[in-house]
């Protein structure tokens, strides 16, 4: 297949395009300069210069193509505290592919964040949460909502739920969080850690995305998780063994002065299984776990 891919040069991005390389795929990627289109055609794809805004481009891209992954947010913006300007970003140009695919049966998948779930609970693919109006992560489960229905307006739509990725110059929450605990000279977590983040690791996520447009059927929420949720104390505890620090329990009122952005959401329990995905694309991710990646020590060089 020819895929357009946006964010094809962030960090999923990086693995994805080789993943579709790799496996006999003509892959088109978004690139937001000269420089950066021109890393696209090192890799092997074809690159188109601009930016999520250009939505001309993008339905032309679309038109093009027999698939689309849309991986590309603002993310500047969104952790710079206008979560819901990047994110109305996003669902203008999810409108904009909708417009250049509906009717024509081909594949298009998203990029979604993982679940917040109650203490103990598990998060599945069919899990449809109803979070109200207005927050930041709302609007993104209706921006996720806006491609599934476009199932039934004649497009193979998908969206896979990303949780904690991890890998090589990773860009990240672990990387965020080393050097959170690097200048404050102990790793923390909240209260007694017991919150639980899934993950994958790079490549096993990269893989999920080109199975999304290779097989999955229209209307499909996947998962990319490999470790189902792995308590954040135990993040900690590897974090400060890497660096040699004291791990240390932070207090849930103070986890903005300690964390900074991060605290908002060191303290959210996200367990989720991805067993649906794994049956429904024949997924199984063999990269180490998140643990294991942090023993591995480039996180901390």
């Amino acid at each position: 297949m020819r895929v357009f891919v946006t964010g094809a040069t962030g960090f999923i991005g990086s693995a994805v395009v080789p993943d579709l390389i790799a496996a006999g795929h003509d892959v088109v990627g978004l690139a937001r300069s000269e420089a950066k289109a021109a890393a696209l055609e090192a890799a092997g794809a074809q690159a188109r210069i601009g930016t999520i805004d250009d939505l001309d481009l993008l339905r032309d891209a679309a038109a093009d193509a027999d698939a689309v992954i849309h991986l590309a947010f603002k993310h500047d913006i969104a952790f710079s505290g206008d979560f819901p300007a990047a994110a109305a970003a996003d669902r203008t140009a999810i409108d904009a592919f909708g417009e250049a695919l509906r009717g024509t049966g081909k594949a298009f998948t998203i990029a979604s964040g993982a679940l917040e779930t109650a203490p103990g609970e598990v998060a599945t693919e069919h899990d449809r949460p109803d979070l109200g109006e207005g927050s930041g992560a709302a609007v993104r489960l209706a921006n996720a909502q806006a491609v599934l229905d476009l199932a039934d307006q004649g497009v193979r739509s998908s969206v896979v739920r990303v949780p904690i990725v991890h890998g090589e110059n990773d860009p990240g929450f672990l990387t965020v969080l080393v050097e959170i605990a690097r200048s404050r000279g102990v790793s923390g977590h909240v209260d007694d850690g017991s919150a639980r983040w899934p993950a994958a690791h790079l490549a096993d996520v990269a893989t999920v995305f080109r199975l999304a447009i290779e097989k999955a059927p229209a209307g499909s929420v996947l998962h990319a998780v490999d470790d189902e949720g792995v308590p954040f104390r135990e993040i900690a505890a590897a974090v400060g063994a890497g660096l040699g620090i004291p791990t240390v329990s932070v207090p849930g009122d103070e986890a903005i002065a300690h964390f900074g952005w991060l605290g908002a959401f060191a303290a959210v329990d996200r367990g989720a299984s991805s067993d649906y995905t794994r049956e429904l694309l024949g997924w199984k991710p063999n990269g180490p776990s998140l643990l294991a990646d942090l023993e591995q020590g480039h996180y901390f060089k």
